[in-house]
C-alpha cells in the first residue's frame, strides 16, 4: 500500500475528492430535483439511469428531440461574485430553447456538474438553479452527476453542462422548410445577453473599460454584476402558447452567432430575412458594450442577441394576430421583419 511522509496510508480524500462530502451534497440537492418530477418518472434519486415513461396514446408517431449545451463563460461571472443560484437556470435554458423552435415539449432533463472542491451547500446553490430552470421550462431533472475533479479546475471553479429531451409529433415537426417569401418574422425579446458573448463582454467591459462587477451603472439600472448575471429566458410557455394557436412556419433560438448566423439555419434555399432594428428595444448593456470597445454594429450583431432570444416565421395574414396573443399574455415581442428573396442570409436595417 502507497504511504505519503508521515507514514499514514493515503486517502482518495487526501487526493482531494471527499466522498461524504458528495453524499451530503446529494442530500442536500434531493427535494429540490424531486419538486420539479412528473407524473411520467419511475426512478428515484440514486439510481443509475433515469427513467421516463411517455404517456400512452398522447402522440401517435412520437419523435424524441434532444438537445445539449452549456453555460459558457458566464460561469466565470457567478464565480467571481460567489452567486451561483441563477446559473442553472441559463443552463436549462440554452437546451431547452433549441429543442423548442422544433415544436417539442421538453420532457426531462439531466445536468453535469465538474467542481475543483466539492462544497455541499456551493452544488445545492447551483442545482437549485437548474431546479427552478426546469419549472420554468415544465420538463422534470431527472438525473444528473456531480464529479469532483481537484487539480484539473480550481477550488473556485466548475463547469456546468446539461442535456435535455422532449417530444414532438412527426407530422408537427417545425424545421423551417414551409418558409415561404413575405412570411413575416415575430420576435420575442430577450432579457439581456443570455448565455452568449460573454468572453468578449468581459474582455470590454472587465479588462478594457475597468468596470467592477459591484460597481452600479445609471444605464442599466443595477450594479454590472446584477446585469451580467441576469437569466436567459426560457421559452417554453410562449412558444407553448403560439403553437396551440397558430401555424409556425419556423423558429430559431437566437445564440451564439446572433440573428445573422442562427435564423439561416431554418431557411429554404432561396430565401432570405431582412430585419429593421428600430422595431425592437435593444438592451442598453448591449449600447454599454458597443460603446465601451468601440465593437462595430456588425460584429455585435453577429455576436450577441441584440434583445431577440427567439423569433418564429408566420404567415402574412397570422403574424399581427400572433403578436397581439403574446402581447396579451404579458410576453415582449414584436414584428421584426421580413422574408425575402435571397441566399439564406440575414440583412439588418439599423
Amino acid at each position: 500500500m502507497g504511504e505519503n511522509k508521515s507514514g499514514k496510508p493515503i486517502t482518495y480524500r487526501d487526493a482531494g475528492v471527499d466522498i461524504d462530502a458528495g453524499n451530503r451534497a446529494v442530500d442536500l440537492i434531493r427535494e429540490q430535483v424531486r419538486a420539479t418530477w412528473r407524473p411520467e418518472v419511475l426512478t428515484d434519486i440514486g439510481t443509475f439511469g433515469g427513467m421516463f415513461a411517455l404517456a400512452a396514446g398522447k402522440y401517435r408517431e412520437p419523435v424524441l428531440v434532444s438537445g445539449t449545451d452549456g453555460v459558457g463563460t458566464k460561469l466565470r461571472i457567478a464565480q467571481m461574485l460567489g452567486r451561483h443560484n441563477t446559473i442553472g437556470i441559463d443552463c436549462v435554458a440554452m437546451c431547452v430553447n433549441d429543442i423548442l423552435v422544433h415544436g417539442a415539449e421538453p420532457l426531462f432533463f439531466l445536468d453535469y456538474l465538474a467542481v475543483g472542491k466539492m462544497i455541499p451547500e456551493r452544488v445545492a446553490e447551483i442545482v437549485s438553479g437548474v431546479a427552478e430552470g426546469c419549472r420554468q421550462a415544465g420538463c422534470a431533472l431527472i438525473g444528473g452527476e456531480t464529479a469532483e475533479m481537484p487539480g484539473f479546475y480550481g477550488e473556485e471553479e466548475y463547469d456546468l453542462a446539461g442535456f435535455v429531451v422532449g417530444v414532438a409529433e412527426k407530422s408537427e415537426i417545425i424545421t423551417g422548410q414551409a418558409i415561404k417569401k413575405g412570411d413575416k418574422v415575430l420576435g420575442l425579446a430577450s432579457a439581456g445577453l443570455h448565455s452568449n458573448g460573454y468572453s468578449l463582454a468581459r474582455r470590454v467591459l472587465l479588462e478594457q473599460a475597468g468596470l467592477k462587477l459591484e460597481e452600479y451603472v445609471p444605464s442599466l439600472g443595477c450594479t454590472l454584476g446584477e446585469e451580467l448575471l441576469r437569466p436567459t429566458l426560457i421559452y417554453a410557455q410562449p412558444v407553448k402558447d403560439l403553437l396551440g394557436k397558430f401555424r409556425v412556419r419556423g423558429m430559431a433560438h437566437i445564440t451564439g452567432g446572433g440573428l445573422v448566423e442562427n435564423i439561416p439555419r431554418i431557411l429554404p434555399s432561396g430565401l432570405a430575412v431582412r430585419l429593421e432594428a428600430e422595431r425592437w428595444e435593444i438592451p442598453p448593456v448591449f449600447r454599454l458594450i458597443e460603446e465601451s470597445g468601440p465593437v462595430s454594429r456588425e460584429e455585435m450583431f453577429r455576436t450577441f442577441n441584440m434583445g431577440l432570444g427567439m423569433v418564429a416565421v408566420l404567415s402574412p395574414h397570422e403574424a399581427e394576430e400572433a403578436l397581439a396573443f403574446l402581447q396579451g399574455k404579458g410576453v415582449k415581442a414584436c414584428l421584426a421583419g421580413e422574408v425575402v428573396a435571397g441566399n439564406r442570409e440575414v440583412e439588418i436595417v439599423f
